[in-house]
């Protein structure tokens, strides 16, 4: 008998946990609480291989903004490098921008979506 089987006998609760009643973590990740439903989000997320530049296309595919934290695959300035080309070239064929923000972040934006870059 398991930790929460003996806790919930203590309660007095004998219902048996369902586990396909909850959310599964994708279905979880959809879920803002805090917020009402958006038409487009910025989203973070973390370079640390080709798998996440897939990721970023879908975002802008999907006409949300990215912002790109570059810090996991800094220590590869060629991977970084190639990353940062591949990407320029995809948010230019999507009519998107890109631009760096800081040391550790790039923004990049969806089609029909500019960033000023030149300050006055």
């Amino acid at each position: 008998m398991g930790i929460f089987q003996n806790l919930s006998g203590m309660l007095g609760v004998r219902r048996e946990m369902n586990v396909e009643e909850f959310m599964s973590a994708a279905e979880a990740e959809e879920v803002d609480v805090m917020h009402q439903r958006a038409d487009f989000y910025v989203k973070p997320i973390a370079l640390q291989g080709d798998g996440d530049l897939k990721i970023v296309e879908e975002e802008l595919n999907n006409k949300n903004l990215v912002l790109l934290n570059i810090t996991p695959i800094a220590r590869n300035p060629a991977k970084l490098k190639q990353a940062v080309e591949h990407l320029r070239k995809f948010t230019q064929s999507i009519n998107g921008d890109i631009a760096r923000i800081d040391e550790d972040k790039i923004m990049l934006t969806p089609a029909n979506v500019k960033i000023v870059k030149k300050r006055k």
